[in-house]
């Protein structure tokens, strides 16, 4: 899962003195971090190292990740005069993103036949971010701009989709296997918001890479609700948090549906025992998907012991999945 890397020793050796953001747009750097939790860990992908505010970074916004606090934007977004001043993503943004395709590149060359999947942020979290200013437990500022200015944050979305979206499709054109869209916030809106204001957004930046030969793969925390509506934004692989079951989710979703998920993160810090548990009990649980990307529920937490997770992938390859 995504953010393996900061529970490392070698991570945050390599990480001192450098700002997470600067850390993302060095591509040694980008590629060395991405490659550390395969060489630990061995497991069967890498996930390419960066954030999500990182294509607005890119564009020329001022944004950085405090520590403990998360992304902070200079100047937040909330009123018509905020969005057209949003710079234009024109060919210097194209040239902005070389640094990605470069760490793409580095890393695909040294992971050879092992894949990697892109990553970027979906419009609604980023979004939300540059409304919000900052991390929100609410998103109040955001859901009162969908519903009292619906033109005003379809247009913030859109911009965000086309960056978001051509974020991804740099990394697939330098190499990468898969892309993920990845939505931290979405739990936090109703399925008729969702439809309305969001997924076509969404939709928007995953059309980006429609044409390209790669899965798509689209992941909400908190969103058990709107699994249906997000796979229709343009996934091709669903990725389910920890809180409702595969097989649970399978029933909502078509037949045929290949999903991702869904250890909870809070075995990491139980027994042995209970993580083999919980790691059988999820792999029966998606057992008549017809493909299962096995992986936690949502991001690794920067105190986990290293050990506990390449232990936990060596017990998940010598297992046989149950097949329903």
């Amino acid at each position: 899962m995504r953010q393996a890397g900061r529970s490392l020793p070698e991570y945050r050796s390599l990480r001192e003195g450098t700002t997470m953001l600067d850390s993302c747009v060095r591509p040694d750097m980008a590629a060395e971090i991405t490659l550390q939790p395969v060489r630990r860990h061995r497991v069967d992908a890498g996930i390419f190292f960066s954030d999500i505010v990182v294509p607005a970074r890119l564009a020329g916004l001022g944004v950085e990740i405090r520590p403990g606090v998360g992304p902070v934007f200079d100047h937040p977004i909330r009123t018509e005069a905020d969005v057209d001043a949003l710079p234009p993503l024109g060919d210097d943004y194209d040239a902005a993103l070389e640094p990605i395709r470069e760490a793409v590149r580095l890393t695909v060359d040294e992971l050879a036949t092992t894949p990697l999947i892109g990553f970027a942020g979906a419009p609604f979290t980023v979004a939300s971010y540059m409304v919000e200013g900052g991390p929100s437990r609410d998103h109040l500022r955001t859901r009162a701009l969908m519903r009292s200015r619906p033109e005003v944050w379809d247009r913030l979305a859109a911009w965000v989709a086309e960056l978001s979206g051509r974020f991804l499709r740099a990394q697939v054109l330098a190499g990468a296997s898969a892309v993920q869209l990845f939505d931290s916030w979405v739990g936090a809106l109703g399925a008729e918001m969702y439809t309305g204001h969001v997924r076509p957004h969404s939709a928007a930046a995953l059309a980006r890479v429609a044409d390209l030969p790669v899965p798509r793969i689209h992941f909400g925390v908190g969103a058990a609700h709107l699994l249906p509506p997000m796979l229709e934004a343009g996934a091709t692989v669903m990725g389910v948090d920890h809180r409702l079951r595969l097989d649970r989710a399978l029933e909502v979703l078509p037949a045929g549906t290949p999903i991702q998920g869904n250890i909870d993160p809070a075995v990491l810090f139980t027994s042995e025992p209970a993580r083999h548990e919980e790691a059988r009990a999820v792999l029966a649980a998606g057992a008549r998907a017809s493909g299962h990307v096995v992986n936690l529920g949502h991001g690794v937490p920067p105190d986990t012991d290293p050990q506990v997770l390449t232990d936990l992938v060596s017990f998940l390859h010598e297992q046989r999945v149950p097949r329903a």
